[in-house]
């Protein structure tokens, strides 16, 4: 499975293809503004500014499967994640990620890929330069944890494969 043989839709409604990130080391996360979980933003905006000068991107879907936690219109989502956590990486349109009717082809290429789907908001998925997953964490995994980072420093060391 490649994820960056997919395509998916900016937050602006924009078919975007996941192309634009092969070559790079990506963390995929699913995010929500009104999560306890939510300050996550922060961490996840530093994890993006340290390593994107190395090939890095954090990749943000907004999903309101958890507890009705993202709830807010595209350009309220916007808004909030630019006003309150200035966050300059790539935002998507909001998404089911839980199995069944309605889930999203980036989320069903992950669940089959990994054999693991987010049990809540901001799970994160480190996706190597060749598409693949190469880890996953859990929500109550900081961006900026050690076990993140390491993994992600890894990945950035790798020589790029082709």
């Amino acid at each position: 499975m490649n994820l960056y043989s997919l395509k998916a839709n900016t937050l602006e409604g924009k078919q975007q293809s996941l192309a634009d990130y092969e070559g790079k080391v990506t963390l995929l996360v699913n995010v929500a503004s009104r999560c306890g979980f939510t300050p996550q933003y922060s961490g996840l905006e530093r994890v993006h500014q340290k390593y994107a000068p190395r090939g890095f991107s954090v990749l943000g879907f907004p999903s309101n499967d958890f507890g009705a936690q993202e709830p807010g219109s595209p350009e309220e989502i916007r808004k909030f994640c630019s006003s309150k956590y200035e966050i300059s990486f790539p935002l998507f349109e909001k998404v089911q990620t839980k199995s069944g009717a309605g889930q999203s082809p980036v989320y069903s290429a992950l669940e089959q890929a990994s054999g693991k789907l987010p049990a809540w908001n901001f799970g994160k998925y480190l996706i190597g330069r060749d598409g693949r997953v190469l880890d996953y964490f859990t929500s109550g995994v900081d961006p900026e944890d050690q076990k993140v980072t390491a993994a992600i420093e890894k990945a950035l060391s790798a020589a790029p494969s082709g």
